[in-house]
């Protein structure tokens, strides 16, 4: 299923990946002056077109990515609280169940020995 999953979909699209970066590997130049044309010339970089998309995609990614992660804080608390709360509660049934288990063999030891039944 793997297999077939990068064949359908990873590999065209790398291939259309690289073709991007072929096509567009010009250099352009990004000024981050908020003002042009003073005296000082505020910074700037420049780069390859396709090397300043793909840098702008991976950081909308990772923005989102930290936008969802936080998003969903409350949940991963409340899954945890539910773990926990399971843990305790398996821990109570275990405690009960050993608690009949001794009362159920005290019951048996109490029997006086002809009414006891014992299993051959």
């Amino acid at each position: 299923m793997r297999t077939l999953f990068r064949l359908l979909v990873v590999l065209p699209l790398a291939v259309l990946i690289v073709l991007f970066a072929v096509a567009n590997r010009h250099l352009v130049m990004v000024s981050f002056d908020p003002f042009p044309g003073n005296d000082i010339q505020g910074p700037q970089l420049t780069a390859p077109l396709f090397l300043l998309l793909f840098l702008a995609g991976a950081v909308g990614v990772l923005a989102g990515g930290m936008t969802v992660w936080f998003r969903q804080g409350r949940f991963r608390k409340q899954a945890r609280e539910a773990r926990a709360e399971a843990v305790e509660a398996r821990g109570q049934a275990d405690d009960l169940r050993d608690k009949v288990d001794r009362m159920e063999r005290a019951q048996f030891a109490a029997l006086p020995p002809a009414g006891r039944q014992t299993a051959a």
